[in-house]
């Protein structure tokens, strides 16, 4: 399963994320950063250390599960 993340920083300096399952790839950055600004902008997001207020980082997460036999 493949996640975006979107690393912002809040107002007291420390990281948030929020993820979003299957993204679309290849990622657009200028789209990346858009949505990134815009979220910022209309503060629709709020962490227990405040609001959002700088982009930090943007990614594509893959994770890969394998069960055991036991």
């Amino acid at each position: 399963m493949k996640k975006l993340e979107l690393k912002f920083l809040n107002e007291e300096g420390k990281v948030v994320t929020i993820s979003v399952d299957d993204p679309i790839e290849p990622a657009d950055p200028t789209l990346v950063h858009a949505a990134m600004d815009a979220i910022i902008a209309e503060g629709c997001f709020y962490s227990s250390g405040g609001d959002l207020v700088e982009k930090k980082e943007a990614r594509i997460v893959e994770r890969n599960v394998y069960g055991i036999e036991i």
